[in-house]
């Protein structure tokens, strides 16, 4: 599956035959055919837009969703700027005396999986509702209720403290209201992988129902935390972006003269379905999880493997996962996060899995127009090459003008580009060495 200098899951495995995989979309010998596992349903938030047609169609425009802040006040930091969802009013989606209750990012998570479920034609409370799980993935939740409690507490004394504090600020609160509003009563669970997390939800889901745990899952990423806390450790790591005066060209994934990745907000949420489950009550097949794989670099708390090693086994278990050669695939979603370090990194470790084929496949990357998402970023991204392959169509890499020697492969810098894709790989890469990688494909009978 790859060119020899990235093991397979076989290998691995030091000669147990037990956990080699077949050729083909087969389980472990003598478990016969596995279940496939269909899209049928996307939505998607983000800084260009409410909807994931919305996204789509200002990322094939090359517009940014980059601006300056004005969620607080950020005059004073090194970095100004953030992408932040526009126009969005949680009580537009839920009932104002149940959003107060919820963290930013369960207000965007449940308006999110509104929007998917109703792409995916089904109904609430769901019918069956013991099989369908819940898996929305967060990278820090909901903390700002405890940061805004302990400033209520301070100010105004206890009696003032909101009580749903200790609750709205946990982590899995996303998945709760998610599965509490659509009466999902299978398995539930929350994904907490860094900038990872949204893309390890969506593959964590599909083996739910690869195993037969679920015939339907509500899966996906979110994070809501442009917050005048988060944006300040970052730039005490001197992550971010400082090119404040112009916001739209900031986020410059694979250029020269990037300075660090740009602090959004979002999510994206995907139904995923058994392909027996969804042709049974006739769904709208909108694409294939085919492969699914994550990795840790064991390497550093925050800088990735310089030789990109964790990376490269993600990406080559993926594409074994999905029972496809590096060849196969049409399009690579890169994580492009637009930082110094990391964007190198991604591109040797691409090399190092697709051999010659690297300089001939198109790669680019979403972020360059919505920012860093973090939690949600994988999941926003994985919705994005749902609509690739839809259109056949791959969204440039915005704000990439001067090369970059150490990144030359083909970023698609200039507009749009219509390519026949079946078969995508989409890549998230996080802060503790956090891998995880998808491979979605055109639904085939």
């Amino acid at each position: 599956m790859n060119d020899g200098s990235v093991p397979s899951r076989a290998d691995c495995a030091a000669g147990d035959a037990s956990l080699e995989r077949q050729t083909g979309k087969e389980e472990l010998e003598g478990m016969g055919e596995r279940r496939r596992v269909m899209v049928t349903g996307v939505g998607t938030m983000s800084p260009l837009g409410l909807t994931l047609e919305e996204t789509w169609q200002a990322l094939l425009a090359g517009e940014s969703g980059i601006d300056t802040i004005k969620q607080f006040d950020a005059s004073d930091l090194p970095s100004q700027i953030a992408g932040e969802l526009k126009g969005f009013d949680p009580t537009d989606y839920i009932e104002y005396k149940e959003a107060r209750r919820m963290a930013r990012c369960s207000q965007v998570a449940l308006a999110t999986a509104q929007e998917a479920l109703r792409d995916a034609g089904l109904t609430v409370p769901l019918e069956r509702g013991e099989r369908v799980g819940t898996l929305i993935g967060s990278g820090v939740g909901g903390y700002e209720r405890a940061i805004e409690g302990v400033d209520t507490f301070r100010e105004r004394g206890l009696r003032r403290v909101n009580p749903f504090l200790p609750i709205s600020m946990l982590i899995n609160m996303p998945s709760h209201h998610v599965s509490n509003w659509s009466g999902a009563k299978g398995p539930i669970s929350t994904v907490v992988a860094a900038c990872a997390t949204g893309t390890q939800a969506i593959g964590e889901g599909a083996e739910h129902i690869r195993r037969g745990d679920a015939d339907v899952m509500v899966c996906g990423g979110v994070d809501a935390m442009v917050h005048f806390t988060l944006l300040v450790g970052f730039c005490a790591m001197r992550a971010l972006s400082t090119r404040n005066d112009e916001p739209e060209r900031a986020s410059r994934p694979f250029d020269a003269d990037r300075d660090g990745f740009v602090l959004s907000e979002g999510a994206g949420v995907f139904v995923l379905e058994a392909l027996d489950h969804a042709r049974a009550r006739g769904a709208s097949i909108r694409g294939e999880i085919a492969g699914y794989a994550s990795s840790s670099d064991a390497f550093h708390v925050a800088q990735p493997d310089p030789e990109g090693r964790g990376a490269s086994r993600a990406m080559a278990w993926a594409l074994e996962d999905a029972g496809i050669k590096p060849t196969d695939v049409d399009y690579i979603n890169a994580h492009g996060s637009s930082t110094p370090i990391s964007d190198p990194i991604e591109t040797v470790a691409i090399k190092r899995v697709f051999g010659d084929y690297a300089y001939g496949v198109p790669i680019s990357s979403t972020k360059s127009m919505v920012g860093h998402a973090m939690g949600g970023a994988g999941a926003i991204e994985a919705a994005v090459c749902v609509r690739t392959l839809e259109d056949s169509l791959i969204h440039p890499t915005a704000n990439l003008e001067t090369p970059d020697p150490e990144c030359d492969l083909d970023y698609v810098p200039d507009g749009p580009r219509q390519a026949d894709v079946q078969f995508v790989l989409s890549n998230s890469f996080g802060l503790g060495g956090q891998n995880a990688c998808l491979v979605l494909g055109r639904y085939r009978e």
